[in-house]
C-alpha cells in the first residue's frame, strides 16, 4: 500500500520553463513558481510567498514549455518528491519539488490598463504572438491549453 502522497498548489511562474531530454529521450519541464498566503497580524494583513520547483514529465512536460512563461498563473496537481545527494565536501543535502501529474494554466492577467493592445491573452505567447491550434498529445486530443493533463 502507498502512503498518501499529494499536493495541489496554485501560484504564478517566476521563470520562464526549461525543457530537456533525459539520456533516454524522455522529456522533463522544469520550471519555479511563486505561491502567495495572506494573513492578519496586529490589524495588518500580510503577504508571505513561497517558492517552489515544479517537474513535468512526458507530452504534458512539453506543452508546459511551449505555452508558459514567467508570470503566467497555474494549479498544479501532483506528489512532492525529495532528491537526496552528497555536496563536494560529502554533506549530505536534499531538495522537495513538485513532480505534476496535472498542470492547468490560469487565464493571463492584464498587462496594462487602458490600452487593449497591450494585453496577454490565452491565445497568444510571451511576445503577443498566437500560440497556434491545439496538438493531438500521446494519449488525449487537447481541446485547448485549459485542459491539459496527463491521463
Amino acid at each position: 500500500m502507498n502512503d498518501l502522497n499529494s499536493i495541489l498548489m496554485e501560484g504564478n511562474l517566476t521563470r520562464d520553463p526549461v525543457l530537456s531530454t533525459t539520456p533516454s529521450g524522455t522529456l522533463v519541464c522544469n520550471f519555479s513558481m511563486g505561491s502567495h498566503h495572506l494573513y492578519r497580524k496586529d490589524e495588518e494583513q500580510r503577504k508571505e510567498t513561497s517558492f517552489f520547483d515544479v517537474e513535468v514529465w512526458s507530452r504534458l512536460g512539453e506543452n508546459c514549455a511551449e505555452y508558459l512563461r514567467k508570470g503566467r498563473g497555474v494549479r498544479v496537481v501532483g506528489r512532492l518528491k525529495q532528491d537526496r545527494w552528497r555536496n563536494g565536501e560529502g554533506q549530505p543535502r536534499s531538495k522537495i519539488k513538485i513532480v505534476a501529474e496535472h498542470v492547468e494554466f490560469r487565464p493571463m492577467k492584464k498587462q496594462a490598463e487602458g490600452n487593449p493592445e497591450d494585453v496577454e491573452t490565452d491565445a497568444q505567447d510571451g511576445a503577443g504572438q498566437p500560440l497556434g491550434p491545439p496538438s493531438e498529445g500521446d494519449a488525449q486530443t487537447i481541446e485547448s491549453v485549459e485542459e491539459l493533463s496527463v491521463i
